[in-house]
């Protein structure tokens, strides 16, 4: 459980960075207190959005100068088949800065009136000697703000002292300015009617109503689109004094807003996703929504009666913590030491229990809906239903001897990865008094209920796709990376040869993890290489029962992160400068080249990797593989030991690593690189160094 002190201190960190992202995208609004602030560049060249161009400035400045830019360019010039960039025409469209924007409400029949705040900051050139531009002439501003102004904004010739050459501005202040208006409801349902916005130099207010017919609304209620709109005079010299920067617009009605009823309202034909949805989310209400920017509604005790304009929206995604469950054990350790089925049922049983309770205790609340959601909610507890019993066969598998031995074999290697991760966030603590591991309630239940659809490879899980959908931090890897140790171990200890151990054959690719363009995340990758580090060890310390061919993990990546091939002295390919040979010469020449691989430090006990971590074996000149090792002495992948990490294309093809991890471009290539099929099983032949194919010939001996 996380200290409270602690976590108030990370909600006020969490905060600081979203308020500083604003600061630096959209600008201070008029209540920061950097409202005055001065800018050392044009603000239209400083902010990225947030303000409004001249409906009619010419296209040079209305044009968004970021639109065209390639964001993902840095991979390979000459690059293969996983680093060339896709075809970015749609993306190379010119994009047009906004000139308007506006939120769209439901008001009920007795409003007449709506009360608008429009708030956004201008800026006026700043010079050496204090002295500033008046504010521009588009912006006539209201006597409040010319006494906030004052000593600021005062007026000054170009030359910033009235006479000799023209000085360039210091900067750029910012002037906050605010203006209220009511807005009357015109009365008929056609064109947009127009409302100057007072002192504010053509800036305008365009309102249309129109009759709301949805389902479900009370009899008279209207939709009311309010736009801002800036329609002042564009100046050709310096655009910016024309543009409004930070700008929001607040709308209050005094009788409250209308609730805006879900338009998608489901039905027994829609998708499950949402009508499961429709059901989750049946007491939350829309009060507005934004066209050009994004809407936010100021709700009490259920009554909305103020909306405003965001330029970036927030939402806040609430904590799970495990509700606790008596007699079920929990801990990875414990776990990991049952002596067999009976223990195993005794320690687990309690939580199917716990779990079909819950189930009983919410068809009465399923029975109060109505309509589809009835019947949705119906479906879903019959659903809960089906994975407690999946659960309930989980447990009882654990009477076999080898699914017992995996679960124990799987508990032990998360909960041993786990002690090694955490020691490392405290300053590499002994991990040993890292406080023992335990499962939260549905990771547990994740890996108990999918065993089945494991260890019986024709049971009709077998089609089942089972989803986690946990907020960040809410623990999924553990629970998938539990399920893939148990399938790692069970799949070695159901190929036994009549001596009574693992044979060959079950060894090769188990487990394959998709990641989807160039979006591996380091510390999947770290977490995952930590659970095969912690299996591996298990495997060193039991061989007689694991097998002798090592728990290994595959980076299957592309060459923008990994090398494809090995390489050597004297190659001359345009190749070269990509394989394992190069990038492992040049790191070890200089460490702020990059890495060999994507990680920057042991996976097992987080020491930052060296030049003398990557050896090219078994000849330096002529290598055939790229070992990892730790230069920790103290870590257990150090000296002769090394991490099971496999990062080059051509190794990986060769020793069939367990544990794979790829990215989706690499699928592309499976038609045209032949040595791809023996991460599917098309080998038939090994020897020490590995497993070969048909694109093999005169290799190893057979299977």
């Amino acid at each position: 459980m996380s200290n409270p002190s602690n976590l108030k201190k990370s909600v006020e960190v969490r905060q600081e960075l979203v308020t500083a992202l604003k600061l630096d995208i959209v600008g201070p609004d008029n209540d920061h207190h950097f409202a005055r602030e001065l800018l050392p560049e044009a603000p239209n060249r400083w902010y990225l959005t947030g303000f409004l161009v001249p409906t009619n400035a010419p296209i040079a400045q209305r044009f968004d100068e970021t639109s065209v830019d390639e964001i993902d360019s840095a991979v390979d010039s000459e690059g293969t088949d996983d680093a060339v960039n896709p075809d970015r025409q749609a993306a190379n469209r010119r994009s047009l800065l906004p000139s308007s924007m506006g939120l769209s409400v439901l008001i009920p029949e007795e409003t007449s009136v709506l009360k608008a705040r429009i708030s956004w900051g201008e800026y006026v050139e700043e010079y050496p000697n204090g002295h500033s531009e008046s504010v521009p002439a588009n912006g006539s501003h209201s006597a409040q703000d010319d006494g906030q102004a004052q000593g600021t904004a005062q007026a000054t010739p170009r030359n910033g002292s009235g006479g000799g050459e023209p000085q360039n501005p210091a900067g750029w202040r910012r002037i906050p300015r605010n203006e209220s208006m009511d807005i009357p409801i015109p009365k008929g349902m056609g064109k947009a009617k127009l409302f100057p916005v007072p002192n504010s130099g053509k800036l305008s207010i365009a309102v249309t109503v129109r009759r709301a017919n949805a389902p479900g609304l009370p009899e008279g209620t209207r939709v009311v689109s309010v736009f801002l709109v800036n329609s002042r005079t564009p100046d050709e010299e310096n655009p910016w004094k024309a543009f409004i920067f930070q700008v929001c617009l607040e709308l209050h009605c005094p009788e409250g807003f209308v609730a805006r009823p879900d338009p998608r309202a489901s039905d027994l034909e829609d998708e499950w996703d949402q009508r499961v949805a429709d059901i989750q989310y049946r007491d939350v209400f829309e009060f507005a929504v934004g066209h050009g920017v994004s809407a936010e509604a100021v709700v009490s005790d259920g009554r909305c009666g103020l909306v405003r304009s965001i330029w970036m929206p927030t939402a806040e995604v609430e904590r799970i913590e495990p509700s606790p469950i008596e007699d079920v054990e929990l801990g990875m350790e414990a776990l990991g030491s049952i002596a067999d089925g009976t223990e195993a049922n005794e320690k687990l049983r309690a939580m199917t229990a716990a779990y079909r309770k819950w189930i009983q205790e919410n068809q009465g609340a399923a029975m109060a809906l109505s309509g589809t959601r009835a019947q949705t909610a119906k479906d879903m507890l019959l659903e809960a239903g089906n994975v407690a019993d999946r659960i309930d066969s989980g447990i009882q598998l654990l009477v076999d001897p080898d699914v017992l031995e995996a679960f124990r074999v799987a508990n032990r290697a998360v909960a041993r990865a786990f002690r090694q991760r955490e020691a490392q966030k405290t300053d590499h603590k002994d991990p040993d008094k890292i406080d023992p591991p335990r499962w939260r309630p549905f990771q547990l239940a994740y890996l108990l209920m999918t065993m089945r659809g494991i260890v019986e490879p024709v049971h009709a899980d077998r089609n089942a796709v089972d989803l986690l959908f946990f907020p960040t931090g809410g623990g999924k890897t553990e629970a998938y990376l539990a399920l893939a140790a148990f399938t790692l171990v069970l799949r070695r200890l159901k190929s036994k040869g009549a001596d009574g151990k693992p044979t060959i054959r079950s060894c090769g690719v188990s487990v394959l993890m998709r990641y989807t363009l160039r979006l591996l995340t380091l510390d999947q990758l770290s977490r995952a290489a930590g659970l095969i580090c912690a299996l591996e060890l298990e495997r060193q310390q039991n061989e007689d029962i694991l097998g002798h061919w090592p728990f290994e993990i595959g980076l299957w990546v592309g060459q923008a992160a990994t090398p494809n091939l090995m390489g050597g002295q004297g190659d001359r390919s345009s190749q070269a400068p990509y394989t394992a040979y190069t990038k492992t010469r040049r790191f070890q020449q200089d460490t702020r080249k990059p890495s060999p691989i994507p990680l920057e430090e042991c996976p097992w006990c987080g020491t930052k990797f060296s030049q003398d971590s990557f050896r090219l074996v078994p000849n330096p000149n002529r290598p055939t593989d790229l070992r990892v090792n730790c230069v920790n002495y103290r870590c257990s992948f150090s000296g002769d030991r090394y991490l099971p990490i496999v990062a080059v294309d051509e190794p990986i093809y060769r020793r069939l690593p367990c544990f794979l991890i790829a990215t989706v471009d690499k699928f592309a290539a499976l038609p045209w690189t032949g040595h791809t099929g023996t991460l599917f099983g098309k080998v038939d032949r090994y020897d020490a160094n590995g497993f070969y194919g048909p694109c093999d010939q005169g290799k190893g001996s057979p299977i």
